[in-house]
């Protein structure tokens, strides 16, 4: 694109939020995630990355992450492996110490004329693998090592009430994505003082 996108204002001061916080952020090397690591960064946190293989583009975001003063993990994988949402998890917890949030962030989609009869069974599993076993992978390996007072962050979207005609397996995806975060929420708001939040981005 001609104009590059702004992931952070230079006018955005840090206060400390969440100084020496470790988030992990899935599809963090570029748009919304790369926004999401460097303003994280700039509140205090160090973060950990997981992308698919767009290592440029992660390369890029770890270098804005350290303008920071912070630390950036890079793991690249697919997010919709759920040994590979676990290595990342353990992997970061031995180089950081610790999990404070987990932003969920990683999606696909295809946008296609042709109706629902004629999408392919591989891009329908693809897209449900990777934009919902991906969040239940994540999420499910990282609780065990986040405390009350931890947060999950899922990025959802306006098709999960609108949707698509022309993206309707990612449609579908975000809306069991929205059905996971009020369930996710509801069953850990009994277990303690826990953050849970989806995060709806217009498309």
């Amino acid at each position: 694109m001609t104009d590059k996108p702004v992931f952070i204002r230079d006018s955005y001061h840090g206060s400390g939020k969440l100084q020496d916080k470790v988030a992990i952020i899935t599809g963090g090397e570029s748009g919304i995630g790369r926004a999401v690591a460097v303003h994280f960064a700039r509140e205090g946190a160090h973060v950990a990355i997981l992308y698919l293989n767009e290592d440029q583009d992660a390369k890029e975001t770890e270098a804005l992450v350290a303008k920071e003063g912070r630390k950036c993990l890079l793991f690249s994988g697919d997010v919709g492996d759920e040994k590979v949402c676990a290595d990342v998890i353990t992997k970061t917890v031995a180089e950081l110490g610790r999990i404070d949030i987990l932003v969920n962030n990683a999606s696909e989609q295809h946008v296609s004329s042709a109706g629902i009869e004629d999408v392919p069974a591989e891009q329908l599993e693809r897209v449900l693998r990777t934009n919902v076993f991906g969040y239940i992978f994540m999420a499910k390996a990282a609780l065990p090592h986040m405390k009350p007072g931890s947060s999950i962050i899922q990025t959802v979207s306006v098709e999960a009430y609108e949707g698509m005609p022309f993206m309707v397996p990612y449609a579908t995806s975000k809306g069991a994505e929205l059905a996971l975060t009020r369930s996710l929420s509801a069953a850990l708001v009994n277990k303690g003082a826990w953050g849970f939040e989806g995060c709806f981005m217009p498309q």
